[in-house]
């Protein structure tokens, strides 16, 4: 039985906090804390009725330590789920460093503003020793391995779906399919239909921010990146079907280099339709994708988050989201001295996900997989002092949790490979 703190409120965290409270055996206490209390207080009217979890919610400013700590302090949490957006992972690991609490996140970290003093001269020394520009990476949050260590606290980071349960399938395809990975293709396919001309599925300035962003992949022990959009592949997907893909930066890319003893190549692709591809060639070519303040009638005006306010909700897209999911990674290598391959994938349906929890399926393969980590950790079966990446650990019960929570997956031997 354990008391969690979850910090955010919007589609992935309203997802994952409906898995907690069907969950209860486990998560006998919630408290939903937000910059807005009444989209917390309008959830937890919702659940309640139909829930033995006690839920409590509660206003924070996750960009603010002190108030972090307070409640903290107040709530006296056994873990802290950050649902918030990746800008605040550092103060909200701040503040559990402080009170000494278990951390669990999805995303790693990146900055709001990239021409921050304080941020950008590092980022721009890693561009030049490592060979990668995502604004995104993990040097941040690993930097707490030894404050973690201190306090004697479990971090967990990136428990999503990618990264997430795709680090998981390669910790669980490690243990009990290869003695070598030689590769990995991390595929990511949206086979769903909103009806928008444009919407993105998850926040639009994080979403917007990584896709129009350089590729890039690791290979044969260093990154090589890419233009944007430059490398494109037609899979196949099952239940979803013939599908363009592109590679993309993606951050398991960097964990999964460091912890798969021997790994050659690492990619990570994602589906796109045109009619996308060519709304963010336009937004992006007027400036629309830019996070440089501009000045509009005396007002600083940062034009990606102006976007946002103009874009669909992705919390509003589920009644109206049909069609399928399919996420899941190829991996080729060695076992018993034969060469050897498979897949491993989930599809999710957006429907089915709208009749079980109000949400499409992006929120939901997100979600769910943070209820499974932030279990791991307070059940006791992923502890130990420090900060990792899920794949550092069993794979086994969050494989098994996943077909027991709404996220069942597959094994394909010898599948298509991905040129």
């Amino acid at each position: 039985m354990a008391r969690v703190l979850i910090i955010g409120c919007g589609g992935v965290a309203s997802v994952a906090i409906t898995k907690c409270c069907q969950n209860s055996e486990v998560f006998n206490e919630i408290m939903i804390a937000s910059r807005t209390e009444s989209k917390c207080k309008a959830l937890m009217e919702k659940l309640a009725p139909n829930t033995k979890t006690k839920i409590t919610t509660a206003h924070v400013d996750a960009d603010n330590k002190d108030e972090l700590v307070q409640l903290i302090k107040a709530y006296k949490p056994d873990a802290v789920l950050n649902l918030a957006l990746p800008y605040q992972d550092l103060t909200i690991m701040d503040a559990c460093v402080e009170c000494k609490v278990d951390y669990i996140d999805t995303a790693n970290y990146e900055p709001e503003d990239i021409e921050d003093p304080k941020w950008r001269p590092i980022y721009d020394k890693r561009c030049k020793e490592l060979g990668f520009s995502a604004y995104f990476d993990y040097s941040w949050q690993w930097a707490y391995m030894d404050k973690f260590k201190e306090a004697g606290i479990t971090g967990i980071l990136g428990t999503g779906f990618d990264p997430g349960v795709t680090s998981v399938f390669t910790a669980y395809a490690y243990k009990h399919y290869f003695d070598e990975i030689h590769t990995i293709d991390i595929l990511d396919c949206n086979g769903g239909d909103h009806g928008y001309p444009f919407a993105t599925n998850f926040n639009p300035e994080i979403n917007l921010r990584e896709v129009s962003a350089p590729g890039s992949y690791w290979e044969n022990g260093h990154w090589v990146e890419i233009p944007a959009m430059s490398i494109k592949r037609e899979y196949d997907f099952p239940e979803v079907g013939m599908k363009d893909m592109y590679l993309l930066h993606h951050e398991e890319i960097e964990s999964l280099a460091k912890n798969i003893p021997g790994v050659k190549r690492i990619r990570f692709f994602m589906t796109f339709g045109q009619s996308y591809l060519t709304h963010m060639k336009c937004l992006e070519n007027v400036g629309m994708l830019s996070t440089t303040p501009i000045k509009y009638e005396g007002h600083d005006i940062v034009p990606i988050q102006f976007l946002k306010e103009l874009l669909p909700d992705p919390a509003t897209l589920g009644p109206r989201t049909v069609g399928k999911t399919n996420i899941g990674c190829i991996y080729t290598g060695i076992k018993d001295g034969k060469e050897r391959s498979i897949y491993i994938y989930n599809v999710c349906d957006h429907q089915e996900c709208y009749k079980e929890v109000q949400s499409q399926a992006i929120s939901y393969t997100t979600g769910v997989p943070a209820m499974i980590g932030t279990m791991m950790v307070v059940s006791g079966l992923w502890k130990k002092d420090g900060v990792f990446t899920v794949e550092e650990f069993d794979p086994d019960p969050y494989m098994e949790a996943l077909n027991k929570w709404g996220l069942p997956w597959k094994v394909v031997t010898d599948p298509v490979l991905v040129e």
